[in-house]
């Protein structure tokens, strides 16, 4: 049997249910109301009141009955109507919500239901649209990310068809071809294992290993990684130094860091300075990158940690795979903290937080130790 005369037939048992109980109960009680007015006639008519007693009692319960039983025509009709109109609205919604399961299930992620009251229907109409514009949201990530790795392979590909091409026709020699292929392969590489992290990073599967880390331990790590790389494009890298402690991993925050210097030596011409400055928070301490190039315009902060977004369309691939910022948010958040950016016509401040540990805390756990020098 279908839903709709499951639920009507339904209704109508709870209501010839009530109706029975209302005569019972109605029939078990009013004797005694309506005995109590008897008797009041009785002592006000006398002797012939009392002969006349049955009479008054017979008439008053046959009115009270008769007019139970002629109202329960109405009221199980009045009943029918509102058990039909509710059955027929909730199938109704219930037949919505499985059309709207069935295009789902066959990718149509545009599809919503409409939303009308206050009541537990509706809120499941409201639940199924917020599970289908998150599914919409997922099908155009997923799609514009396709494109997007497709636009990026379309180069080194590309390329190496073109020198395969020339090793085939002899136009060049090994030797001359070999460094080229090998850098093209090297990008290749980078760009599918930057590909995995970010997935795993945003999908929450990326390992952590958590533990509390001197801020100290990051900047120093920072500073050895980069100096020279800095020097050799005239651009003064100058990292604070902090006796502040942070919850983090310290190769994912290394990690971070790693892009976030990289970017800014990038952006910072010759003789220009960027600075690794600490901010410490009564719940975070933040680790601010600033750079000294041109800023970045209002239309493109929030952007820049999209996949393969480019701020300028000549960004050539020696400059990264286009996901480093994506990555470094994603780890950033996965450590409880966050990364921002703001920017203006002196430069950019990226400002990359972690979770703040206290004195307390860290001497609560007997395996830390205070870093030497601090």
């Amino acid at each position: 049997m279908k839903l709709f005369p499951r639920l009507f037939l339904a209704h109508l048992l709870v209501i010839l249910v009530a109706l029975g109980a209302l005569l019972l109960v109605a029939e078990w009680t009013l004797p005694g109301v309506y005995q109590h007015h008897v008797e009041q006639m009785v002592q006000a008519m006398g002797d012939r009141g009392r002969a006349l007693r049955p009479d008054l009692e017979a008439g008053m319960r046959g009115a009270l009955t008769g007019a139970l039983l002629l109202a329960l025509p109405f009221a199980a009709g009045a009943a029918a109507v509102t058990a039909l109109l509710t059955s027929r609205r909730v199938v109704r919604s219930v037949a919505l919500l499985g059309e709207g399961s069935r295009d789902l299930a066959g990718g149509q992620y545009a599809r919503r239901l409409p939303e009308q009251g206050r009541d537990e229907l509706s809120e499941l109409a409201r639940n199924f649209n917020r599970l289908a514009a998150a599914l919409e949201r997922v099908e155009q990530d997923r799609v514009a990310l396709i494109g997007e790795v497709g636009h990026e392979l379309r180069t080194p590909l590309a390329a190496l068809r073109g020198y395969s091409e020339a090793l085939l026709d002899g136009v060049l020699p090994p030797a001359a071809v070999a460094p080229a292929v090998e850098r093209e392969v090297r990008f290749l590489e980078r760009l599918a294992q930057d590909l995995s992290l970010v997935s795993r990073a945003e999908a929450g599967h990326v390992e952590l290993d958590l533990r509390n880390v001197p801020v100290q331990d990051l900047l120093d790590a920072a500073r050895d990684r980069f100096a020279e790389a800095f020097a050799a494009r005239g651009v003064d890298l100058r990292v604070a130094r902090s006796a502040s402690w942070v919850r983090a991993d310290p190769e994912r925050a290394g990690q971070v860091l790693a892009n976030l210097l990289h970017n800014a030596a990038r952006h910072t011409p010759p003789g220009g300075t960027v600075r690794l400055d600490v901010l410490v928070g009564d719940a975070q301490v933040a680790l601010t990158v600033h750079d000294a190039g041109p800023g970045i315009a209002p239309e493109h902060l929030e952007r820049i940690f999209e996949r393969f977004y480019r701020v300028n369309e000549a960004r050539t691939r020696g400059e990264g795979s286009g996901v480093g910022l994506t990555i470094a948010r994603a780890l950033a958040q996965r450590m409880g903290g966050s990364l921002n950016v703001t920017s203006s016509a002196a430069g950019s401040v990226f400002t990359f937080t972690l979770p703040r540990v206290t004195a307390e805390s860290r001497h609560a756990d007997p395996e830390q130790v205070e870093p030497a020098g601090l």
